[in-house]
């Protein structure tokens, strides 16, 4: 790959889908760049154009305008089985065939470099088995799939993907169905995948909490306006994070790191260490709870307590749920 040339970039691209001999546009101005040794994450609200956008760039469907290039070179000047070296794909389609085993499944990343006989190379054997050492899968080697749990599956499944052992990985919604710890567990995965084996790692989601903590860049996709590039952080304190909410009653707060209600009540009548104060706050806000002038509260911790008082009256409270049963 020549220097400074990204994996992937996309130059003021429209997708949509042909309806007779007009075009129906889904998104307009594209622009993006994807560098190799990072992970980025594609976020965007339910039909603004994701799967569009990545079945363009698997080449399944033309740019209406614009290019999307390969190193370079524009996508569409290649064939698919040259985009299958290049690029590999872990979408959400579960796996059916229970009945291979957990190496059989990853060596099926090998299929696009085999002969017509499928045989695996001793190279090929060789990728397998790093891509298994890099996910971490060995003791699974020789479970069939179907005795194995859906974050084991999907640690499979980016091994399969290593397999393939292109320059660009692609994932749709890698952490759907999964517990919070897989969850995390299959991101930190994919970020240090990016940057030991230097791959461009492209993951489509919408849990914005895990892709704050391990992404390197966000793609933002909103209803209106161009894509939205740049690393989390800085699109945080931009507020731009917030055109990936569907109505300006929402706004992401920076102080949080959370989707709150662009006009929350604030409680001034709230005092005390800042991490108690907070979830006091959060529940009373969830709660619909609007405290008159005439309450304060006191929060204290180690141990955590409040002191309320009401008017020319306080008493002591151990708990928070017992402040709604008193407020509500």
């Amino acid at each position: 790959m020549k220097k400074d040339i990204p994996i992937l970039e996309g130059k003021e691209v429209a997708i949509g889908y042909k309806t007779g001999k007009n075009f129906n546009l889904v998104a307009d101005k594209i622009s993006f760049t994807l560098p190799s040794g990072r992970l980025t994450c594609l976020l965007g609200p339910n039909g603004v154009g994701k799967s569009t956008l990545i079945k363009a760039i698997l080449g399944q469907v033309m740019p209406i305008k614009g290019e999307i290039l390969y190193q370079g070179v524009a996508i569409r000047k290649f064939n698919p089985k040259e985009l299958a070296k290049k690029i590999s794909v872990v979408l959400t389609d579960r796996v059916s065939s229970g009945n291979l085993t957990v190496h059989q499944l990853v060596a099926l990343g090998r299929i696009p470099f085999t002969n017509w006989l499928g045989t695996l190379s001793e190279p090929d054997e060789k990728t397998v088995e790093e891509a298994i050492k890099a996910t971490k899968i060995g003791y699974l080697r020789g479970k069939r799939i179907s005795e194995i749990s859906d974050g084991q599956l999907q640690k499979v499944m980016i091994a399969r993907a290593l397999a393939q052992d292109g320059e660009l990985m692609i994932l749709d919604e890698p952490t759907a169905h999964l517990d919070l710890v897989n969850r995390f567990e299959i991101m930190h995965l994919l970020r240090s995948i990016a940057q030991t084996q230097q791959k461009a790692i492209l993951v489509v989601t919408h849990d914005l909490d895990i892709a704050i903590e391990t992404a390197d860049e966000f793609w933002l996709m909103p209803f209106e306006g161009p894509l939205v590039t740049g690393r989390p952080e800085d699109l945080i304190l931009s507020g731009q994070i917030s055109q990936l909410l569907p109505t300006d009653q929402l706004h992401f707060s920076p102080a949080t790191g959370k989707i709150q209600f662009s006009v929350p009540q604030e409680y001034p009548q709230i005092n005390g260490p800042e991490e108690v104060v907070q979830w006091l706050k959060l529940a009373l806000r969830k709660n619909g709870v609007i405290l008159g002038n005439h309450v304060k509260i006191t929060a204290y911790k180690d141990p955590v307590y409040f002191w309320v008082e009401k008017g020319d009256k306080g008493a002591k409270v151990s708990s928070i749920e017992e402040i709604l049963q008193e407020l509500i």
